[in-house]
C-alpha cells in the first residue's frame, strides 16, 4: 500500500456492485476463473479496451450516486411553474455544457456543444411536459424521457449509440438541481488515483487533474466515446468497457493497463513492479529525440497527429520529426458560423510557427458522418459514411474548401515550416488531379491526398501523376474494405489493420509510391503500433505519424531491427490468412529485447 501512495484517510464512502458478472483474465499460468472473473493470489483481472500503449497504479476511486427520482414525488399543483423551474434547469445546464466548450477547442469543444444541444433539445422539454401533465413529478418525468431516448439512441447503434452517455449525464444533472443534491462526478482528489466508473459524462473527464489522474477505466463506453478521445488526448491510460471495474472496492490499489486492455484489482508486488518498470521505460522513451531510422540507417519519419493548437506541446515534447496529420476540423467542431479567413490563418499560423523549419501535413476539413460541420450542413443521408463527406463536401460547399486553402496560403506565407496540405476521402484520380490543381492555383506547392477506400489504393499510380504525396489513413481503409463500420464494437474483429486484405492494398499504394519515387505516409493509429510500424516500414512506408506519447516506442522498436528484417516481417504479414496468423507471425519475428521492453505479447 506505501508503495501506491495510498492515503486510507482518502478512500471514498461509495462502494460500487458486485464484480461476479465481469468478463476477465489472468495473466500468466494457473489462474482459475470464478464466476467469469480470473483470479490469482488475491488478484482479479478485468477485460475491457485499451486506449493508448500506457499503465499506471494507484488507489480507487468509485464514481458513483447517480440520483434517482424519488418513488413518493409531489405531483406538482402548478404546472406552468413546474415547467418553468424543470426549463430554466435545462437551459442553465446548456450553458454550463457551452461555457465549458468555449474554454476547450478541438473535439472535446465539440462534445461539450453536442451536449449542451441535447439539453436544449425542445423534444426533450415536450416529452417531459406530457408526463407532468399526465401527474409525473418533474424529475421522474425527466428520467421516463431520457430513459426513452436513450434506448432509441443505444437501438441505432454507432455513433448515436455513443452519445447515451452525454444524454444520460443530462439526466443525471438535472434531477440532482432539481433534488438539491450534489452532482454526480469525480470528487475532489488528495492523491494520485485511479478513476473508476460506469462511465463517465464529458464534463467530468475534462475536468479531471491531469496531476492526480493516473489512469481511468470505466464499465461502458466505446473507442469513439468521449473519455477514449479526451484521455487519448491527455495521455492517460484508459480501459474502456471492463465491466465489473467498479465493484472494486474504494481505495483498493488497482492497476490500468492500456496496452493489454485489462484492469487488475489488488495487484501483486510482481505486478506493480513491472506497471512501474514500464512507466519508467516509457518517460525514457519520450525523452528519446532521435530520429526514426531502422538498425542500418534507413530513415522512417515519425511524426505527430494533432487537432488543435493545445496539443503541440504535448507533441514538441515527444516528437521531433514533424506533424504528420494536422486535423484541421477538431478547430471548427463546435462552430455554427464558417471561420472567416483571418480567424483561420491565425490558428493556422501558431501551428505552423511552433514546428518552424521542420514538415507539417495538413489535412483540410474532413467533416461528414461522425464529425458533422454545422456550417456546412447536408441534406440527410441514410449512410453518411458512404456519403458526402471530406473532399466530396466541395462538391456541396466549394467556398469552405478555398476560404481554408487561402488562409493556409496566407499561413505558410508568414511561417519558416515545410507545409505540405492533403485532402481526405479522395476516391480517383480526377478528384485528385482537381484537388491538387485547386490547392496549387492557391499559392500551395506541395499537395497531396489520403488513402482511405480502396479504388484509391487501387488506382494509387494514376493518382500520384496528379500529387506529390499520399497518406495512408488505416482506420477508414479498414473500414470500407471489410465492410465493417469503424464505430461498431460487434464487428471490432473486421476493423482491424492486422486484415491481410488491407495490408494488402497499404502494399499496393506503397509500390505505386516507390515506382513513382513519391512519399507514401501512413497516419492512422495503425502506425502507433510498434510491431504494425516494422510491418509498414518493410512495405516501404517513408513516414508513420501517431499519437504523440506512441512516438518512443516505435522509434525504440525501428531502431533494433535492420530494414531487411522489416521486409522480411512484412512479408509474413502479406502472407497470413487472416489477421491474429498475420499478427502472431509478426510477434515472433520481433526481436526478443523489443518484446520485452515494449511489453508485446501474442
Amino acid at each position: 500500500m506505501a508503495m501506491l501512495g495510498v492515503d486510507p484517510r482518502a478512500r471514498p464512502s461509495r462502494t460500487g456492485h458486485g464484480i461476479g458478472h465481469s468478463i476477465g483474465h489472468g495473466i500468466g499460468h494457473g489462474i482459475g476463473s470464478e464466476g467469469g472473473v480470473s483470479r490469482m493470489r488475491g488478484r482479479t483481472t478485468f477485460i475491457g479496451t485499451g486506449v493508448g500503449r500506457g499503465s499506471a497504479v494507484g488507489p480507487a476511486v468509485v464514481v458513483g450516486g447517480r440520483p434517482s427520482p424519488p418513488a413518493d414525488e409531489t405531483v406538482p399543483a402548478d404546472l406552468d411553474e413546474v415547467m418553468g423551474l424543470l426549463e430554466g434547469t435545462l437551459l442553465a445546464l446548456a450553458d454550463s455544457f457551452r461555457a465549458r466548450a468555449e474554454s476547450m477547442d478541438g473535439e472535446i469543444a465539440e462534445i461539450f456543444e453536442a451536449t449542451a444541444m441535447m439539453a436544449e433539445d425542445p423534444t426533450l422539454r415536450a416529452r417531459s411536459r406530457k408526463l407532468i401533465e399526465s401527474g409525473l413529478g418533474p424529475a421522474t418525468a425527466i428520467d421516463r424521457v431520457t430513459q426513452q431516448m436513450a434506448a432509441a439512441l443505444s437501438a441505432a447503434g454507432g455513433y448515436l449509440a455513443e452519445r447515451v452517455t452525454d444524454l444520460m449525464s443530462i439526466r443525471d444533472r438535472v434531477i440532482a438541481r432539481l433534488l438539491n443534491l450534489p452532482e454526480p462526478g469525480i470528487p475532489i482528489l488528495s492523491v494520485p488515483s485511479v478513476i473508476l466508473a460506469c462511465d463517465l459524462a464529458p464534463a467530468d473527464t475534462a475536468m479531471i487533474d491531469l496531476n492526480l489522474v493516473r489512469g481511468i477505466a470505466t464499465e461502458q463506453g466505446g473507442p469513439t466515446g468521449h473519455v477514449a478521445i479526451i484521455a487519448g488526448q491527455y495521455g492517460i491510460p484508459c480501459v474502456i468497457g471492463a465491466p465489473g471495474v467498479t465493484g472494486i472496492p474504494p481505495g483498493s490499489p488497482t492497476i490500468v493497463d492500456a496496452a493489454r486492455g485489462i484492469v487488475i484489482a489488488d495487484p501483486s508486488p510482481e505486478d506493480v513492479a513491472t506497471v512501474t518498470r514500464r512507466r519508467e521505460a516509457e518517460l525514457r522513451r519520450a525523452e528519446d529525440s532521435s530520429a526514426g531510422e531502422t538498425a542500418d540507417g534507413h530513415k522512417v519519419e515519425v511524426l505527430a497527429n494533432i487537432g488543435a493548437e493545445r496539443d503541440v506541446d504535448r507533441a514538441l515534447a515527444t516528437v521531433h520529426d514533424g506533424i504528420g496529420l494536422f486535423r484541421t476540423e477538431f478547430l471548427y467542431l463546435d462552430r455554427r458560423s464558417a471561420p472567416a479567413v483571418d480567424e483561420q490563418v491565425d490558428r493556422y499560423r501558431k501551428v505552423l510557427r511552433a514546428y518552424a523549419g521542420r514538415k507539417v501535413v495538413v489535412r483540410t476539413l474532413d467533416a461528414g458522418a461522425d464529425k458533422p460541420l454545422a456550417f456546412a450542413s447536408l441534406a440527410a443521408e441514410s449512410n453518411p459514411a458512404l456519403g458526402v463527406r471530406g473532399y466530396r463536401m466541395s462538391r456541396v460547399h466549394p467556398e469552405v474548401l478555398s476560404d481554408q486553402l487561402t488562409a493556409l496560403a496566407l499561413a505558410v506565407a508568414d511561417s519558416d515550416t515545410e507545409c505540405w496540405v492533403m485532402a481526405p476521402m479522395v476516391s480517383t484520380p480526377q478528384e485528385a488531379a482537381e484537388f491538387a490543381a485547386t490547392a496549387r492555383a492557391h499559392g500551395l506547392a506541395k499537395v497531396g491526398v489520403m488513402i482511405e477506400v480502396p479504388s484509391a489504393a487501387l488506382q494509387a499510380s494514376q493518382i500520384l501523376e496528379h500529387v506529390d504525396f499520399l497518406s495512408l489513413g488505416t482506420n477508414d481503409l479498414a473500414q470500407y474494405t471489410m465492410a465493417a463500420d469503424r464505430l461498431s464494437s460487434e464487428l471490432a474483429d473486421l476493423m482491424n489493420p492486422w486484415q491481410p486484405a488491407v495490408l494488402h492494398l497499404v502494399a499496393t499504394t506503397v509500390r505505386a509510391g516507390l515506382a513513382a519515387a513519391k512519399p507514401v505516409g501512413v497516419c492512422g493509429e495503425s502506425a502507433s503500433d510498434p510491431a504494425m510500424a516494422l510491418v509498414l516500414s518493410g512495405l516501404g512506408v517513408t513516414s508513420l505519424s501517431m499519437s504523440p506519447a506512441s512516438a518512443g516506442a516505435v522509434r525504440f522498436a525501428l531502431r533494433h531491427h535492420s530494414l531487411a528484417q522489416c521486409q522480411r516481417i512484412a512479408s509474413l504479414a502479406l502472407e497470413a490468412a487472416s489477421a491474429a496468423e498475420a499478427y502472431s507471425k509478426v510477434v515472433a519475428e520481433i526481436d526478443p529485447e523489443v518484446r520485452s521492453e515494449l511489453d508485446i505479447v501474442s
